[in-house]
């Protein structure tokens, strides 16, 4: 049988369906209202041909982060690293995710979507290690920032991590991540949104290829940090 993918998208009933109305102060609400004037939830649904048990559907849904999700975004952060063999990177905490990415509203700087499902007949052996109280299951998650493009004289959108749980891939679900970063770049006017990709992650590259994007071969990513950083901005 082919199940729905719900999408319910940022507005009252994403944050309701999820338990997320803690909104605690006027500038959070006014970085977060105007998503409300984003495509109606089912203009983002998609039906993937997956098989499935009829008595559990596959609801998914794409929301702000809080500080709270600290936890679970370390995790992902950390199954990201192990996906991507980078784990000798990896020196991320708690104490500094929550110390660094929850300092300005959402768009103006570091902004971090959750995607949960909630319930379905997928085994996920960690499903208690990614579901906040009172919500669906964290199946994946995308982090992005503002960047500018100055042949185009406008802003947009960098996306740092983009990463969905193993239990939850090839159902659509990576797709509904960039559909939300994308609908907000269009929505607030910007001009591009940039990622990279590794290049034997033969599947990501078609998936991105399969959503329009143009995949720059001639491009390479530097990188200073580490001793290097700290050597050439300290050194005259």
């Amino acid at each position: 049988m082919i199940f729905d993918v719900t999408v319910l998208v940022f507005g009252t009933q994403a944050y309701t369906l999820f338990g997320v109305t803690n909104l605690t102060s006027n500038t959070e609400m006014e970085a977060i209202e105007p998503l409300h004037e984003l495509a109606p939830p089912r203009a983002l649904a998609t039906k993937p041909n997956i098989t499935h048990q009829p008595s559990h559907p596959l609801h998914a849904g794409v929301r702000l982060a809080m500080k709270s999700d600290t936890p679970f975004i370390l995790k992902l952060i950390h199954q990201l690293a192990v996906f991507e063999n980078l784990t000798h990177l990896f020196q991320a905490t708690e104490s500094s995710l929550s110390s660094t990415l929850f300092n300005s509203p959402p768009f103006t700087s570091f902004t971090i979507f959750l995607l949960e499902v909630s319930p379905t007949g997928i085994t996920d052996p960690e499903a208690s290690e990614f579901q906040p109280e009172g919500t669906g299951v964290i199946a994946g998650y995308v982090l992005f920032s503002p960047n500018y493009a100055p042949f185009l004289a406008k802003p947009g959108f960098y996306v740092e991590h983009l990463f969905v749980r193993e239990p939850y891939r090839r159902q659509g679900l990576g797709k509904l991540l960039m559909k939300a970063v994308s609908s907000q770049a269009v929505r607030l006017g910007h001009g591009r949104v940039d990622w990279v990709v590794l290049d034997w992650n033969v599947d990501a590259i078609r998936f991105y290829e399969r959503i329009g994007a143009d995949v720059m071969q001639e491009y390479r990513l530097c990188r200073l940090t580490g001793d290097a950083l700290l050597s050439y901005g300290t050194h005259p």
